[in-house]
């Protein structure tokens, strides 16, 4: 039984993001306009995601496993991109998954990433065990990350190999715990109304 869920989950993580140009060749600044975290040396970051009504979620962000993929989601944060978006697909026992400025599943930033995956020919040791962050994606399309990223509220190896983990959270799961609990999908898929969707405050580059 463990195992047909385990396949149906797998199943169900076939996500949809529209996206679309190359990303910049200059050095990003944040929403403030100070300069964004220089990640050329690879080592770890830490942010704070504040979910209204929740609390507060720190991550550390590993640039060596996943150095694409982080210095996307340091840039993002610091241009203040995920700031009053949602958590639209949440699942008890599996994720939770936000950063979409439509709050449906299918939308994104206008750039997309390599996905930093052993599938797409990256090593990337880390693991989707519980408190793991990683990027959603387009099923088809291993190069199709842009902005929504998910949590794991369980463990979710299965994921390993084919989506980009980057990361951890390292204190604030009570909050991830709380967020699964509530949640009240429409469907197998953790659809939430937009009504009902958790708003993402602010996510805070701490370093």
């Amino acid at each position: 039984m463990k195992k047909l869920i385990a396949i149906l989950l797998s199943l169900t993580m076939v996500l949809c993001l529209f996206a679309g140009c190359k990303a910049e060749e200059k050095q990003p600044e944040d929403a403030q306009g100070g300069n964004a975290v220089d990640i050329s040396s690879g080592g770890k970051h830490h942010v704070e995601i504040e979910v209204e009504n929740y609390g507060t979620i720190t991550v550390e962000l590993d640039a060596d496993a996943a150095p694409i993929t982080v210095a996307n989601f340091l840039k993002l944060a610091q241009e203040g991109f995920y700031n009053g978006l949602t958590f639209h697909r949440i699942m008890e026992g599996f994720m939770m998954q936000g950063g979409d400025p439509e709050g449906t599943g299918f939308g994104g930033s206008d750039e997309t990433i390599k996905g930093e995956f052993s599938a797409n020919g990256v090593n990337n040791p880390l693991s989707h065990t519980r408190g793991a962050i990683s990027m959603a994606r387009n099923g088809f399309d291993m190069d199709s990350a842009s902005s929504q990223f998910f949590i794991v509220h369980q463990d979710s190896t299965f994921l390993d190999g084919d989506y980009a983990c980057f990361g951890y959270v390292t204190s604030g799961m009570e909050v991830v715990d709380a967020v699964c609990k509530d949640a009240k999908p429409t469907d197998n898929n953790g659809t939430i109304p937009a009504a009902q969707q958790p708003v993402i405050t602010e996510i805070r580059v701490i370093d």
